[in-house]
């Protein structure tokens, strides 16, 4: 029997769509849509490829993912090659299986179904879909997003792809997402020679104790539905490589994954008030790559569980742990933003690779979705 939700990965894992490149991965979905009757809109930028396709009117559904992956690392761990599609009991190996072309191709082939079926459907089902996902994300889904909210487009709902489940598909849905702030952070003290430390000043001896304070803050204790929030050092640096040198800087990068118990602003002040307490020379440049968001109980949310407690007989948790998604953007539209996809074992490791068995699952419960919201 033919499987086209494994036909159609396949196709989309053979692209070395490294992020940005989308490597011809869109052109194939574009193109499949175009049949099914739906306007497609590019919005790219720069290297980003992005595209917004839609198909009916009022109330509307968008399924949201991206084609570009992680690279591959050292080939040579590879059972086979990343980009060569393999098979191997009942797993579909390649680089993008998991995260997230498999989600793609479970939603595309789901869209024909429910377009075969329900070709007069009374509602508008829509894919955003960006090549600039995993690397620094400025010119995908926001820039889709920003043109969107200026011409005051409708988004009702929005199922993200992302690779939400734990040991099954739809063990575990995300319906929000913890913010994200990045802080480079460089301390300065003066070069000079280890012998003579009288006549130098060491950044990283003067920064040890704020670090210290940094790293054993409780920031907050989250709430009822988000994990508390963390910080973590990402990156340290310093010196020049010999060992007869007191370095003249300390660059640190910290990274916060907050919940909405703290604001961005709240913990730019908190840090600075240390680094100030400390009597530190230095600067710091914040990059906020996402508020968090927050989507309740409602349509969305009930259709999504439905779906998975008809075709896999368990209720889902609902969870705002792990990293970021575009659904940080999606959801400055007012939409209710959902993420459900497979598996998330292998994602970014060497092997990545997917259950055949839970995408096409994973498309039928697309599939429900879209008949319980726009049908």
């Amino acid at each position: 029997m033919s499987c086209p939700v494994l036909g159609l990965a396949q196709q989309l894992i053979k692209l070395p769509s490294l992020s940005p490149a989308d490597a011809g991965c869109q052109a194939i979905i574009i193109a499949r849509l175009q049949t099914l009757g739906f306007s497609v809109e590019a919005m790219n930028f720069g290297d980003t490829l992005n595209f917004w396709a839609w198909r009916g009117k009022g109330r509307t559904l968008a399924f949201a993912g991206h084609t570009d992956v992680v690279p591959s690392g050292n080939v040579q761990y590879w059972q086979n090659p990343p980009f060569k599609p393999a098979l191997s009991g009942g797993m579909l190996y390649g680089r993008g299986a998991a995260d997230m072309k498999g989600s793609l191709a479970a939603m595309v082939i789901a869209a024909e179904r429910f377009i075969a079926q329900h070709p007069q459907h009374q509602g508008r089902l829509a894919f955003l879909i960006t090549s600039d996902e995993e690397a620094s994300a400025r010119d995908g889904t926001i820039k889709v997003v920003e043109i969107l909210m200026a011409r005051q487009e409708r988004l009702d709902y929005c199922l993200v792809g992302e690779p939400s489940s734990y040991l099954q598909v739809g063990d575990i849905v995300k319906n929000g997402r913890r913010g994200s702030l990045t802080a480079d952070l460089v301390i300065v003290g003066v070069q000079g020679h280890v012998a003579y430390p009288h006549l130098a000043d060491n950044p990283v001896h003067r920064a040890m104790s704020a670090l210290n304070e940094l790293v054993a803050i409780e920031w907050d204790q989250g709430n009822e539905f988000f994990p508390p929030t963390t910080m973590q050092i990402a990156n340290i640096h310093a010196g020049i490589g010999n060992n007869n040198v007191i370095p003249h800087e300390l660059k640190v990068q910290l990274n916060f994954r907050f919940s909405t118990e703290l604001t961005a602003d709240i913990i730019i002040q908190q840090v600075n008030d240390i680094m100030w307490r400390h009597g530190l020379c230095y600067h710091i440049d914040w990059w906020l790559s996402g508020q968090p968001f927050f989507t309740p109980r409602g349509e969305l949310l009930d259709a999504v569980v439905n779906a998975i407690q008809h075709h896999q007989d368990l209720t889902p948790l609902l969870e705002t742990s792990g990293g970021t998604s575009d659904g940080r953007f999606i959801a400055l539209m007012g939409a209710q933003v959902v993420e459900l996809g497979p598996v998330n074992s292998t994602i970014h490791k060497i092997n990545e690779c997917v259950s055949v068995a839970d995408l096409q699952l994973l498309s039928l419960m697309y599939q429900r979705i879209m008949e319980q919201l726009i049908l």
